[in-house]
């Protein structure tokens, strides 16, 4: 292995400088790849603003496949680093200023550089090196200077290869869970209604508490909106208190974060305890999970209304709204169709907790893999062993 410089095995490129005005709605003209589009290993593109057809634009800001990109303002999201790899859904997009984009230069594989960029050593330098305290930011030069120890390209290639098996299968399952919630949104809106019903009356709404107070910093998760929102990082929470029942999260188990984002959940990570401003809902007798989940999930729309109309610096709902009438089917139509729902809930909630175990699988090999205290061959025996 030899040490280089980031920047000097890949080439880093900034985006397009752009003016609002000049963006499109239009859905024929080009997406624009802007900081706010790139998660954490994936690219997000609701809310999208576009180009105009019409307008000239240098070919070197044409996404490809492969391409790597992170952003350069906010660089942080939830649990880590906002980045990703350009995939085909993803193109043809344009690239915008304050998004890196990474290539790698000859000697150095494109799919070993993306791990280069996931790799934790690549987000401590990060952090340690970024400027601005309201709007953290980090600059090419800051990103080119970083140091790594570099294989030969053919094993670089193999490394790429172990963990792109694992990346591919959590993809695979991502893509799974998400049609497995799309069949079951779907089979929801074609019944037809027979009772209203208040919410309140198909759940328990079991509120959190302040359990971040006095953490311990060891023992289980306190899951915060942070966590729902972004997954567990280095900010998450731990505490080893002992707390009521009705207060722990256990895979399966439905969240409801009730203040800001407001955003709905299946918890699928290991034990953990709910913190305040998020509602633990518990169904009740003859209300499967599946129904309340999409009975809430029906009326999220309406409670996100109403939270945007509170005069506070955090918008949110008050427990009344809870009682608000939805719309329940008829019990027969619940109990015919809850074999299949029970089952897609299921096997979402299966590839989810499956992906943990894979991702876990993958950041352990990464470091090993890339210091060369492990090799490929027994990485490949790992992965077998995982069931990949």
């Amino acid at each position: 292995m030899r040490s280089v410089r980031l920047g000097d095995v890949a080439t880093i490129e900034v985006g397009l400088p752009f003016r609002s005005a000049e963006f499109s709605r239009d859905v024929a003209d080009v997406r624009l790849l802007r900081g706010d589009n790139v998660s954490q290993g994936r690219l997000d593109w609701s809310g999208a603003v576009r180009w105009p057809l019409s307008a000239s634009v240098d070919p070197k800001y044409d996404m490809a496949v492969g391409d790597v990109v992170l952003a350069m303002d906010r660089p942080w999201v939830g649990a880590g680093l906002k980045r990703s790899r350009v995939r085909p859904a993803d193109v043809p997009s344009y690239l915008v200023q304050r998004v890196a984009r990474l290539r790698a230069n000859p000697g150095l594989d494109q799919g070993y550089l993306a791990y280069v960029i996931d790799s934790a050593g690549f987000s401590e330098y990060l952090l340690s090196v970024q400027t601005g305290t309201a709007i953290p930011h980090i600059s090419g030069t800051q990103i080119g200077g970083y140091h790594f120890n570099l294989p030969p390209l053919a094993e670089q290639q193999a490394i790429a290869e172990v963990l792109g098996a694992l990346d591919d299968k959590i993809a695979a399952n991502t893509a799974l869970a998400s049609r497995a919630d799309e069949l079951m949104r779907q089979t929801f809106r074609s019944l037809t209604a027979d009772s209203g019903v208040p919410l309140s009356e198909t759940a328990d709404f079991v509120n959190g508490k302040a359990f971040t107070k006095g953490a311990s910093g060891t023992g289980r998760v306190v899951v915060r909106i942070a966590e729902l929102n972004g997954g567990i990082g280095g900010s998450t929470v731990y505490s080893d208190a002992e707390v009521d029942d009705k207060h722990v999260a256990r895979p399966g188990d439905i969240l409801f974060a009730w203040s800001g984002s407001l955003t709905l959940h299946r918890w699928f990570r290991s034990e953990a305890i709910v913190n305040q401003h998020i509602f633990k809902v518990v169904p009740q007798r003859g209300y499967p999970a599946w129904l309340v989940y999409e009975l809430l999930r029906r009326k999220l729309a309406d409670f996100k209304a109403i939270a945007a109309d509170k005069a506070t610096t955090m918008g949110h709902i008050q427990r009344h709204h809870l009682d608000e009438v939805v719309e329940v089917p008829s019990m027969s139509d619940i109990d015919r169709l809850n074999p299949l729902m029970s089952a897609l809930w299921d096997s979402a909630l299966n590839a989810e907790q499956e992906s943990l175990t894979l991702a876990a699988t993958r950041d352990a090999l990464l470091p090993q893999l890339m210091s060369g205290k492990l090799r490929v061959r027994d990485a490949e025996d790992l992965i077998v062993q995982a069931g990949v």
